[in-house]
């Protein structure tokens, strides 16, 4: 029987069923399923794990030659639980022949409706207000309504999709940029392919759904963000370095944008001493895009079968280095 060790989740009650449901599942696939939160993450812990299992569940801390090297005659496989992985030595799994795999499209839903959220809140200015409500001024800002706006979208993956799809019922007009393009999805999707200038300077609203790589490092800065209209809001709830935090900071503190959501950050957890936090219009939230119990539910049971279909012989288009066989 083929085991499988999770090192995602913290001990609430919420997770302890998610991982109660984890273990039933993965028994009727014939596998042996342990949780192994790391609170805090060790990678000592997480070897001597691994090494007692063929499979592991892993989340976002860095894994690389140090663990590799360690658990190659034992795990052949780790999932991360959810889609970045920049953190992953990729060259170094293969080396070591283990394969990668992240479990795409299971948290699209929660990811595009977080995204939703935070416009909504940054273009109605709930920050502000609540900060108002709560000091007694009721000095009543003036918002915007995104329906009947344009949207941009940068990334135009399974999430950027899924929010177009949301943004529907909102009558906005929306543009995407990706330098990867499916044209012909964009077309059936009634969503217009634009530049990343032009998504910018045209949008009400713009959320960023691209992975974090060299090319996309800071690619909102200063001058991007200079080209966006002053009442436009910013949200990202990809990865925290594709967004100059410095430059995001005087923008929304000279006003020369409206507002920004913020989900993840260059650092996490975001230092109590970072600047963002002293901003009215920005909405910060503790990287939880994700955290529904829908689409984590969605994750445990992808990367379960995942793994059932790498013990079983079979393909698996999640995948991330297949030339992992090759060190076998």
């Amino acid at each position: 029987m083929k085991k499988i060790v999770s090192f995602f989740g913290d001990k609430t009650e919420i997770f302890c069923q998610l991982n109660q449901r984890a273990e039933e599942y993965a028994g009727s696939l014939g596998m042996e399923y342990r949780w192994a939160p790391q609170l805090p993450f060790s990678e000592a812990a997480v070897i001597e794990e691994l090494k007692n299992a063929d499979a592991g569940i892993i989340d976002i801390e860095p894994y690389g030659e140090s663990i590799f090297s360690q658990v190659k005659d034992s795990s052949r496989l780790l999932v991360r639980f959810g889609v970045g992985f920049d953190k992953v030595d990729l060259k170094a799994a293969s080396r070591n022949g283990i394969a990668i795999a992240r479990t795409t499209g299971a948290n699209t839903t929660g990811v595009a409706e977080m995204a939703l959220t935070l416009m909504l809140a940054c273009r109605r200015r709930i920050n502000q207000y609540q900060a108002r409500t709560k000091s007694g001024t009721w000095v009543k800002d003036i918002g915007n309504e995104l329906i009947g706006g344009t949207v941009g979208i940068i990334g135009y993956g399974n999430i950027g999709r899924r929010l177009a799809r949301l943004l529907k019922g909102f009558d906005c007009r929306i543009l995407a940029y990706d330098p990867f393009p499916r044209k012909e999805t964009m077309e059936m999707d009634g969503v217009e392919l634009a530049g990343l200038e032009e998504v910018l300077r045209q949008s009400d609203a713009v959320s960023i759904h691209v992975p974090y790589t060299e090319e996309t490092h800071h690619m909102i800065n200063k001058e991007t963000l200079a080209v966006m209209k002053p009442a436009a809001v910013i949200v990202n709830t990809a990865r925290g370095n594709i967004i100059d935090e410095e430059a995001l900071y005087e923008a929304l503190k000279s006003g020369r944008i409206a507002g920004a959501g913020v989900d993840v950050f260059a650092k996490e957890p975001l230092p109590v001493d970072s600047p963002l936090l002293t901003l009215e219009n920005a909405v910060l939230t503790p990287h939880v895009s994700s955290q529904t119990v829908e689409s984590l539910w969605n994750i445990y049971k992808m990367a379960i079968d995942i793994s059932a279909d790498f013990f079983a012989g079979k393909g698996s288009p999640h995948i991330l280095n297949p030339d992992y066989a090759e060190h076998n």
